[in-house]
């Protein structure tokens, strides 16, 4: 059964806002209560935050979709909503976050750092807070606003010091064994290791991790055999190690030709150009792994490699290279920009969503103005369509932003189509220019005079449609010859 999981794709869902509460105050001896109607509550958020403990995504390969709750509705009595709770997932340390199309949203590295990867929707305002001089007791309430849904990619990069690279049963997970208090398994035969393993490892007063990354072949950097699937875990690495096979029953293979296989891999793969390298010859303790070291040792050291010939059976020559590793783990740590103490500092985000754009387009062959901006947008999503004093209120909003001047700019005339909204999500309505304020024309609550007779778009297309009607009639009781 898996038990190791290092790429998911993840179905986000941020929570809903509440609705607002439309609601009049009713009480004994006070026949004008106001309105009361309490604002919905926020979604909850999805956040993914790095935790220690996680080592795999095998939680979210088995469950990969995840939902934040709801914000409740608002209700009378001024009472707001409350807010949905957040979904925080536990991701382990070194969690890249990507989207469907391979951009990367979000590095998570150091434990605590956490993203959003889904934000909560609004909630909607409830009639007490739309209350003014001017319309006294509204009839409506906004509506919540819907959460974020995301589908994104994660793939994890393990966060060690120095990776060991190699081709199957070169004796990688042997040598991790000796070296730190890792216990991968070990046996005599290819791929072994499916997993990267882990270890700790102490050399002096040098603390640093060492991975054993899953043996390569030629082709893996094109996804033959497991290495596409784990070279990833080497980018992080600081220094890379050469395992080599001294003791191979291969007749086609060697130490050098390993090593160069193994080097065009990497180049291909690419990001790896710059790491510090070190060969290790395992297997001296068979004889003619010992022999064959000897001779290969000269023209790796002329290449400029270092090289070490060790054991992991035997434990020889594990001390050098054991401070060999941490000389060169402590070099990179030394070279890495200094880590500053954190502080918690406050960047509100401007907040320019006033900005809008009116497009032309054509849709039936008739003139179709679109009008894009996060403003607008939300203003639609939180309208309720079936309350006619909610629709009078947009009206309003819009017009006091500009809208109106920009669709008589664009060249809009009475009756013609404006969609607010993507493509794909839009709310379609027939423009009336020069709509004055309803707050003074409103009749019984939940009504706008304004929008009881129908717009001439609206009635145009009702005249298409009785006129192809009639045609169809006509055609089906045509009789041929």
């Amino acid at each position: 059964m898996t038990t190791f999981v290092d790429r998911v794709e993840l179905h986000v869902a941020a929570g809903n806002g509440g609705h607002g509460c439309a609601s009049v105050h009713r009480e004994k001896f006070k026949p004008l209560g106001g309105p009361d109607g309490g604002n919905g509550g926020r979604g909850g958020d999805v956040i993914l935050t790095v935790d220690q403990s996680v080592t795999t995504l095998l939680e979210y390969h088995h469950s990969p979709h995840r939902k934040a709750t709801n914000g409740k509705p608002g209700e009378g009595g001024n009472r707001s909503g409350k807010d949905g709770q957040d979904l925080v997932l536990p991701v382990p340390d070194g969690t890249v976050v990507l989207d469907r199309a391979g951009n990367v949203l979000a590095d998570l590295v150091g434990h605590g750092t956490s993203y959003v990867a889904a934000q909560g929707g609004r909630g909607g305002l409830g009639n007490a807070a739309l209350a003014s001089a001017r319309r006294k007791a509204p009839g409506f309430a906004l509506l919540g606003e819907p959460g974020d849904l995301q589908d994104i990619v994660l793939e994890l990069k393990t966060v060690a010091d120095v990776a060991l690279v190699g081709y199957p049963s070169a004796g990688k997970s042997s040598l991790i064994s000796v070296l730190s208090a890792a216990k991968p398994k070990i046996a005599d035969y290819p791929f072994t290791t499916l997993v990267p393993n882990l270890g700790v490892v102490t050399a002096g007063e040098t603390v640093y991790t060492i991975a054993d990354v899953p043996g390569l072949i030629p082709g893996a950097s094109q996804g033959k055999g497991l290495g596409l699937e784990f070279l990833r875990h080497v980018e992080r690495c600081s220094v890379l190690v050469h395992v080599l096979d001294t003791a191979t029953l291969e007749s086609d293979r060697d130490p050098v030709s390993d090593l160069d296989i193994i080097e065009e891999e990497l180049r291909q793969y690419g990001g790896l150009g710059n790491r510090p390298r070190i060969v290790v010859l395992n297997k001296i303790d068979v004889p003619d792994g010992k022999d064959l070291a000897e001779m290969v040792r000269p023209d790796l050291e002329a290449r400029g490699y270092r090289v070490f010939a060790v054991s992991a059976v035997a434990h020889m020559g594990l001390r050098e290279l054991s401070f060999a590793l941490a000389e060169l783990v402590g070099t990179a740590r030394a070279a890495r920009p200094k880590e500053e103490a954190t502080r918690i500092v406050i960047r509100p985000k401007a907040v320019d969503d006033a900005g809008f754009t009116v497009t032309l387009e054509e849709a039936e062959g008739e003139p179709l103005f679109r009008v894009r901006g996060e403003k607008p947008e939300r203003w639609v999503r939180q309208t309720d369509f079936n309350n006619d004093e909610a629709v009078g209120y947009l009206a309003d909003r819009l017009n006091r932003l500009g809208v109106e001047d920009q669709l008589v700019k664009a060249g809009a005339r009475s009756g013609d189509g404006v969609a607010i909204g993507p493509e794909d999500n839009a709310v379609v309505f027939d423009w009336e220019p020069s709509l004055t304020a309803g707050a003074e024309m409103l009749g019984r609550r939940g009504e706008d005079h304004r929008f009881e007779a129908p717009r001439p778009a609206t009635q145009r297309r009702r005249d298409r449609q009785a006129e192809r009607d009639e045609a169809t009639q006509e055609f089906e009781g045509f009789e041929p010859f």
